[in-house]
């Protein structure tokens, strides 16, 4: 680990754990910021080890014995994925004597646990047992807990959340965002875990976070979601949430919508990209889910800065994908003069049934996401080389599948949409995804409300809600 820089012998060392998919070669921004800040802003150099489930657990031990020595090993978990195998080797490393911090999104959530807990014994318990303490909010919180790791003032650090002497718990309120630590990322500290030990990753794909949290999310609704269809049969029943987002995403809960960054900040991020051997930066995924009214400025400040890039990959919605057509096209005339490529990598249209898309408060609806694949399959045809859409050009769209609404009716309305409109070639995905339920999601609160109403009790899987499996039999 020499050739990471350490700036001198007197430095500690920290490092990030976070889930990965084996043979893959992305950046991880969320925790490769939180090591930048860590590294500039304290006597910690820190480090992220990138694990897959394939990992072998005992070989990464090894090489972190080796990587921290006689050192106590200070070790932050960060975006785990829900996966049971990072939650256990957090509990042995701490039961063998390290500092393990939870952090990321949901972190607050995940360590205190299922909603109500103590009076369901089937709920999440939370993993208070896995993690020394949990953080929760801005990564530069972290600054504070390394320069006062020993004694006790460590307790006093914003959005810390940890069991007290007294075995109750504790959670301190969380810094708001400041942008002084967003403009600038270190993309060559991302490791994996090889037999020779840790060894960095080269990225292909970077990202570059220009708004915080979702605009969908920034007001609640109050929405009606159907009983899982094994329950309700004639579809009578509903359970009436308060949501922020989509029902399923626990990132809405988590963050809302705090809002955009300023230009100078995403140029900052921009222009620590990696390059390629031509000079160009690496493709970027841009984190706005509404990017295309200020994607031409955003080219014209690049071409000021003398910035060169190759690609810019988009995550969108489909009804915002409409409003912004003018402004697409007014980007990727601009991107035929700079030479470069705008790939949609996702668009998230989840379902091709009017009614699971309610459920999912989607906020859209079936003519919505045909609309938009028109209009992306026609734009292809106007800037073939400039515009990238489809499965064959790198991009995964959202398709959840299974759902708990599923019926004969819905997978036939389905399979009518993707015949008549072509989508097995250019749009579907290889696999679709099951709808995944959070603990601390919106589709959480339905979850436990049918419990209550229906006095059943749905599996946990850590994390994650089985809503396919009531008690000890299978419910679709």
């Amino acid at each position: 680990m020499s050739s990471h820089g350490m700036k001198s012998k007197t430095r500690k060392k920290m490092v990030i754990i976070s889930s990965y998919f084996a043979g893959e070669k992305y950046g991880l921004l969320g925790p490769q910021m939180a090591a930048t800040v860590i590294q500039e802003n304290t006597s910690f150099d820190c480090v992220v080890i990138a694990l897959s489930r394939e990992d072998d657990k005992a070989v990464l031990k090894k090489a972190m014995k080796e990587h921290f020595g006689n050192e106590k090993p200070v070790i932050g978990f960060s975006t785990l994925s829900g996966r049971q195998d990072l939650f256990e080797l957090a509990k042995d490393l701490k039961e063998e004597g390290a500092i393990t911090i939870l952090a990321g999104p949901q972190a607050d959530v995940d360590y205190r646990g299922e909603k109500d807990w103590q009076d369901h014994p089937h709920r999440f318990r939370g993993l208070a047992e896995n993690f020394s303490f949990s953080m929760h909010g801005p990564a530069e919180q972290a600054v504070d807990l390394l320069k006062n790791l020993n004694g006790d003032k460590w307790r006093e650090t914003p959005g810390l959340i940890y069991i007290g002497k007294d075995g109750r718990l504790n959670q301190n309120p969380k810094k708001a965002w400041n942008e002084r630590f967003l403009g600038k990322v270190r993309w060559n500290n991302l490791y994996r875990v090889g037999e020779a030990g840790l060894s960095p990753i080269h990225i292909d794909t970077g990202q570059v976070l220009q708004h915080i949290g979702c605009p969908y999310a920034a007001r609640r609704r109050r929405v009606a979601v159907d009983y899982p269809a094994s329950l309700d049969k004639e579809r009578e029943k509903k359970v009436v949430l308060s949501l922020k987002g989509c029902s399923f995403c626990d990132v809405a809960v988590d963050k809302g919508f705090v809002g955009a960054l300023s230009m100078e900040t995403v140029l900052a991020q921009i222009d620590c990209l990696p390059e390629a051997q031509d000079g160009k930066k690496k493709p970027f995924e841009l984190i706005n889910e509404n990017p295309l009214p200020g994607l031409r400025r955003l080219l014209l400040e690049v071409i000021e800065r003398g910035i060169r890039l190759t690609q810019i990959n988009l995550i969108l919605r489909a009804d915002w994908f409409l409003k912004g057509a003018r402004y697409l096209r007014e980007a990727l005339r601009l991107a035929s003069d700079m030479g470069i490529r705008i790939v949609v990598t996702s668009m998230g249209f989840e379902s091709f049934a009017d009614r699971i898309l309610k459920n999912l408060n989607k906020g859209l609806s079936v003519e919505t996401n045909m609309k938009a694949i028109e209009l992306m399959r026609r734009i292809k045809e106007e800037f073939p080389r400039q515009w990238g859409y489809s499965r064959m050009e790198g991009a995964i769209h959202g398709f959840i599948h299974p759902t708990p609404w599923d019926t004969q009716e819905t997978s036939e309305t389905i399979q009518k949409v993707i015949a008549r409109y072509d989508l097995a070639p250019d749009i579907l995905p290889e696999h679709s995804i099951p709808l995944i339920i959070h603990h601390a999601s919106g589709l959480g609160d339905w979850i436990r409300e049918i419990e209550m109403k229906e006095k059943a009790r749905f599996k946990r899987d850590v994390t994650i809600i089985g809503w396919w499996q009531l008690g000890d039999r299978f419910i679709l």
